[in-house]
């Protein structure tokens, strides 16, 4: 397989790269792109087949080109990708999720075509499915406001709509100098914009590296009068370009943002989005004559020109696996960059907890409600509880296991590969809305690429056999009976799902009896809880064997799925799970998947689930949207599909000896529990 420049992408071929700047050293997850891509790093003095390796137009790419004029071995020019990373690479803190590797030139540099202006030019993109992906991932990046740099939180308020915006960069950029312009021609842009919109609110964003403090951009606090607004805040680009009535840039990468949220950007540089047709040129590059659409911009420029990098799978990518990692990070970064007060989380918890939640600031651990107020109020934090502790500490986050949880039992402390946050309930908690509830009923606008990914997901989970705890087990005894069998999953009885979400059944027993007494000729087979079998939470049912027709113990849930026609619960995930796969279910309760048309619904009704998801935009709701996944092989975020790919193959670190004795001890203990009550 080929791509648009002729390098193989299964197997590149193998290139020595001369390196004279030490970040190609030091930096490992550049030099592993590079490798990945057909290039091995080198130091010395490169040979007739060899080429050199620069970054950019950075201060020690003259070396590289001073011995290629010597040599006249080719060079390779090496930029960061368009989606880089959370925060700025002059952070230190981050490496990049894809580069651009330039045989020709420098995409930022007109005084040469580079490789992405061949592709701009001469390259059809005229193929149906590149262009669905070109417009499938434009949709994704402003789904998840992404843009090449992403610390800022997508909810902050932008000034209010009507504004022209004025696009600053920083002095030294090198797409500034390879465009020939200067502060000059930064006030000579303010200047058309205040010309062309007389009137109207100037708004001048600055640089994020300029609030850094790490450059200072073109523009000062003088250049402006009472119309025009310095803005500095962090804020969503994209929500930034909805509100403006017109763009003005230089050479800025906000530019190539602004004509994919659909303007036509004033251009006072050249950088590569120019002379398509797509924008106002005040210095046009006359070679550049060809007219494309946005979407053929974008598959060139994110598609078919970088190199991605799947951080978790240790392989180069395509651009839907990039920002599917790049939006697990940023939304890890947006939900804990201020550091957390956390509240209710046991002993054991702790560990996990800070790997997941405390990356960017170290949690702080804290029960008494007063006092975790104190704390987050002194420290600018934010605060969350394990949700059933929540009582006393209102305002809290809420915080639980996701719905693909592990290999292994949380009552054997198996840390969880996904946890939900919830800001204004719990899911199990139907007394109240839940976040992953909204989140349900918005998903009936679902975008057809978001729709597309959740419906594979689907097929994944159930060609796979993925569950929540995925314990595996035995297959349903030969000989069951035939006819319409109905599978009734057993449940912890002190659950809070069961507290909070039952209706008038609210025992395993009970709920065997409902089934029986409603399906008199079918047959009914009862599955036990695995926490329940493993006689650490209550919920036994000794005479389950005289109210169904066979009791399926440690039985695996997807086999014994397979084996039934539909299912009858309280509260269970198997409910969710069943749906998944295609059956009926049948709920006495109201867990997050009922009320919404795709169930029997036989418990309480819950008049504000109004609206008719089906089922693909409820499992996005569910497993992509709600959940956080973390990687238990690279200790990062990660997208669902990684989180599936580690339960499916079990490459997952198991629990300690010490977690596995702690288990049994908590077991024990729940055992005793009623000679203490």
């Amino acid at each position: 397989m080929v791509d648009a420049l002729g390098h193989s992408a299964a197997e590149p071929p193998p290139r020595r790269l001369y390196v004279y700047n030490g970040g190609f050293l030091t930096q490992g997850k550049v030099r592993r792109i590079l490798e990945l891509s057909g290039y091995r790093v080198r130091i010395g003095t490169p040979g007739p087949t060899d080429m050199i390796g620069v970054w950019g137009q950075s201060p020690t790419a003259w070396r590289g080109e001073a011995v290629s004029a010597r040599t006249e071995a080719p060079v390779l020019r090496v930029e960061d990708a368009f989606l880089r990373s959370v925060l700025p690479g002059r952070s230190g803190k981050e490496p990049p999720l894809g580069l651009c590797l330039d045989e020709s030139g420098l995409h930022f540099d007109p005084a040469h075509p580079s490789d992405l202006e061949r592709l701009l030019a001469d390259h059809p993109l005229d193929d149906t499915a590149l262009l669905n992906r070109a417009r499938a991932g434009i949709e994704a990046i402003a789904r998840a406001h992404l843009s090449k740099y992403n610390g800022f939180d997508p909810d902050a308020p932008v000034p209010d709509p009507g504004y022209v915006l004025v696009i600053d960069q920083t002095e030294g950029d090198a797409s500034v100098t390879a465009s020939g312009a200067d502060r000059n021609t930064f006030l000579e842009m303010l200047y058309y914009a205040r010309d062309e919109h007389p009137g109207a609110r100037i708004l001048v964003k600055t640089h994020p590296e300029t609030v850094a403090g790490h450059r200072p951009g073109h523009f000062r606090d003088g250049d402006g009068d009472a119309d025009v607004i310095f803005f500095d805040a962090a804020v969503s680009p994209h929500r930034l370009l909805e509100g403006a009535v017109g763009v003005y840039t230089v050479s800025s990468q906000l530019g190539f943002e602004a004509i994919l949220a659909g303007h036509r950007p004033v251009t006072f540089g050249q950088p590569f989005y120019i002379g398509w047709g797509l924008t106002d040129d005040r210095k046009p590059l006359d070679r550049r004559q060809r007219r494309l659409t946005r979407a053929q911009l974008f598959a060139a420029a994110m598609i078919l020109y970088p190199r991605w990098y799947d951080p978790c799978r240790d392989r180069l990518c395509e651009l839907e696996d990039a920002i599917a990692t790049l939006d697990a990070r940023t939304r890890a970064w947006r939900d804990d960059h201020r550091g957390w007060v956390a509240s209710g989380m046991r002993l054991w918890k702790r560990a996990p907890l800070q790997r997941v939640f405390g990356r960017h600031r170290k949690i702080l651990f804290e029960d008494r409600p007063d006092q975790a107020r104190t704390r987050a109020d002194k420290d600018n934090r934010r605060r969350m509880v394990w949700a059933g502790k929540a009582e006393g500490h209102d305002g809290a986050v809420r915080v639980e296991d996701g719905f693909l949880r592990s290999r292994g039992l949380g009552a054997e402390l198996v840390p969880p590969l996904s946890l939900v946050l919830d800001d204004l309930g719990i899911y199990y908690d139907p007394t109240t809305e839940s976040r992953l509830e909204w989140l349900i009923a918005a998903s009936v606008t679902l975008p057809d690429p978001a729709r597309a990914r959740a419906e594979r997901l689907i097929a994944r989970l159930t060609r796979a056999g993925v569950t929540k705890y995925n314990l595996g087990g035995a297959a349903p005894p030969p000989g069951l009976p035939v006819g319409r069998r109905i599978l009734v999953p057993g449940q912890v009885e002190d659950d809070a799902s069961i507290r909070l979400g039952a209706g008038m059944v609210r025992t395993n027993r009970a709920l065997l009896q409902a089934a029986r007494k409603a399906n008199p000729a079918a047959v009914v087979l009862y599955k036990p809880h695995p926490d329940v079998e493993a006689g650490l939470r209550p919920g036994a049912v000794p005479d389950a064997a005289d109210l169904a027709d066979a009791v399926l113990d440690r039985t695996d849930p997807i086999a014994a799925l397979d084996a039934v026609d539909e299912v009858w619960t309280m509260t269970s995930l198997l409910g969710f799970e069943a749906l998944l796969r295609g059956k009926r279910v049948t709920c006495l309760g109201m867990p997050f998947y009922a009320g919404w048309g795709l169930t029997d619904d036989r418990g309480p009704p819950l008049p504000r689930r109004a609206a008719r998801p089906d089922l693909i935009a409820l499992a996005h709701a569910a497993l992509i949207d709600y959940p956080r996944y973390h990687d238990p092989v690279t200790d990062q975020p990660c997208p669902v599909e990684i989180a599936v790919e580690r339960l499916e193959t079990g490459d997952i670190p198991r629990p300690s000896r010490a977690n596995r004795a702690l288990s049994k001890l908590q077991g024990w203990l729940a055992s005793q529990a009623h000679l203490w009550r």
